[in-house]
């Protein structure tokens, strides 16, 4: 999966989506830190590759692209909009290819901007990174190359708190940035950082009015931090092959930035530090059960604004949820499965 697949609805409730053989499943609360719904199937009978990606935008409703099958050796994007958890998302539509047709050509990924329209990112047969953006008024803009070459792994789409769209991409030798300079233009390309950089370990978050920062681990293993116009910054050793999933919450009066990651040890490593204050150092703390191998890990801030993690695993099934004790620090409550 790629983006925050635990979000929370505009109504308050949680909501997970989980890629399930060729189809995509979500659940719900059905009511605020309460009980969870049975899962249901996302956008009727459509049979899909496996894969998913998510974005939410301000207006709390869920984006939803993945692959499906065409004819053979062909596939072509689909999107869907699930506007409430407790509601049915909408049937999947077909909203095409980045070359005109062909096969797969990697995991997409989105982000919603401030007028609620979904930019679908991927990479092109080329090497580089195309999009495709909504109109306000519905409908799908063409397909535009925004070029980059050698692009690999997955992308990294997010929305700065100006309500504009960014993505990032890994390619040998460094970070390609691609930025919204206006509200429904396309993005165009920023600074590239030149750092040895593990591709599908991207994870973008916005942390200020100003900036958005990537994370991502450099050959040497450790988990580092990037901004336009600085320089990479490790930050602490990666605790787990996989990206991290991170979240801003405010942590006794602070305005901090949570990070998790399944452990190379199979259990999920959190850790937080003042948003945008990488010298102030973290350490990773571990909690939780040992995870299957193919477990994936989120966080969300529930309807209180309190830090919910999440692990999630494909072949199993099963959800895990964890949430912050009220109490100082990040300690969390015993991890339930729902």
């Amino acid at each position: 999966m790629n983006g925050d697949w635990l979000l929370r609805g505009r109504d308050g409730r949680l909501t997970v989506y989980l890629p399930s053989g060729d189809a995509v499943l979500c659940r719900a609360e059905r009511v605020p830190k309460g009980p969870w719904d049975a899962p249901r199937k996302v956008g009727g009978e459509q049979k899909l590759h496996l894969g998913l990606a998510v974005g939410q935008g301000p207006d709390g409703y869920a984006h939803l692209v993945a692959w499906r099958p065409t004819v053979p050796g062909q596939s072509g994007l689909v999107h869907s909009t699930h506007f409430r958890p407790l509601l049915a998302p909408l049937d999947w539509n077909p909203v095409g290819h980045p070359d005109k047709k062909g096969d797969r050509t990697g995991m997409p990924a989105v982000a919603v901007d401030a007028q609620g329209r979904a930019h679908v990112f991927v990479r092109n047969e080329g090497g580089g990174v195309s999009v495709l953006a909504q109109k306000e008024k519905g409908g799908w803009e063409p397909w535009r190359n925004l070029e980059g070459s050698e692009v690999q792994g997955e992308l990294a789409a997010v929305t700065g708190e100006c309500g504009r769209v960014e993505v990032y991409a890994a390619a040998p030798g460094g970070i390609l940035h691609w930025r919204q300079e206006e509200a429904g233009k396309p993005p165009v390309p920023q600074e590239r950082a030149d750092v040895p950089v593990r591709p599908g370990t991207l994870r973008a978050l916005a942390t200020s009015a100003e900036h958005t920062t990537v994370f991502f681990t450099d050959d040497s293993g450790d988990l580092c931090a990037w901004r336009s116009g600085g320089k990479p910054v490790p930050l602490l050793a990666s605790a787990g092959p996989g990206p991290v999933s991170a979240v801003r919450c405010v942590i006794e009066g602070h305005d901090c930035t949570v990070l998790a990651q399944r452990s190379a040890g199979g259990r999920v490593a959190f850790a937080a530090y003042p948003t945008e204050q990488e010298s102030a150092g973290a350490w990773w703390t571990e909690s939780g059960p040992d995870l299957p191998a193919d477990a994936e890990v989120s966080l969300a801030l529930d309807q209180d604004g309190e830090v919910v993690a999440g692990s999630l695993s494909p072949s199993t099934g099963t959800l895990l949820l964890a949430r912050r004790k009220d109490e100082p620090g990040l300690a969390l409550r015993a991890w339930q499965e729902m």
